[in-house]
């Protein structure tokens, strides 16, 4: 059961308001999805996850398919169906097959030993309150990831991990 209302453009508060017109002009379908009608009670709620999608939009040099495989990965993490439901759609959109899918969403690797390396990071990062264990650091080095892509990995880890424990927190129904 949602514990917040779902907004619509109309009824959303007004500091909520020119943001969630913003966001719904972006879905696929053409209006807010319940996580953002839901974030839209507090204009603070909406304004912090809009901020980091952009940045991650608008400053982020990974590719979607290892930004959406970061993603679906930590949604894994915070076990939140919505959250996977999304990364999955997403991830398969920016070329994961559903193999990799499946495989990630099992909390496995998706056979591409680079993305791979990344992925651990983030799920160390994770599961250990932001900690990452020096071998699997240096794994990611190992396979050509840089100081940098692996400070922007936790852009991803940040958006999901706040998207997923709001869903959680929201009790948010899944519209996707």
């Amino acid at each position: 059961m949602n514990r917040f209302p779902n907004h619509s453009i109309e009824d959303a508060p007004e500091g909520s308001r020119r943001l969630l017109q913003q966001i719904a002009q972006s879905s696929p379908t053409g209006r807010p999805l319940n996580v953002h009608a839901q974030m839209a009670h507090s204009p603070a709620v909406l304004a912090a996850y809009a901020s980091l999608r952009a940045v991650t939009a608008e400053h982020g040099t990974l590719d979607g398919k290892v930004a959406w495989a970061l993603n679906l990965a930590t949604a894994v993490t915070v076990r939140n169906a919505y959250m996977i439901g999304i990364a999955s759609r997403f991830a398969r959109m920016n070329g994961l097959t559903d193999a990799q899918i499946a495989a990630l969403a099992a909390g496995a690797t998706a056979g591409d030993a680079k993305i791979d390396a990344i992925v651990a990071v983030v799920r160390d990062a994770t599961a250990h309150s932001g900690k990452v264990a020096d071998p699997v650091w240096k794994t990611a080095l190992e396979h050509g990831w840089s100081d940098t892509q692996l400070a922007e990995a936790f852009a991803y880890l940040g958006l999901t991990l706040f998207t997923g424990y709001f869903l959680n927190y929201a009790q948010t129904e899944a519209d996707v």
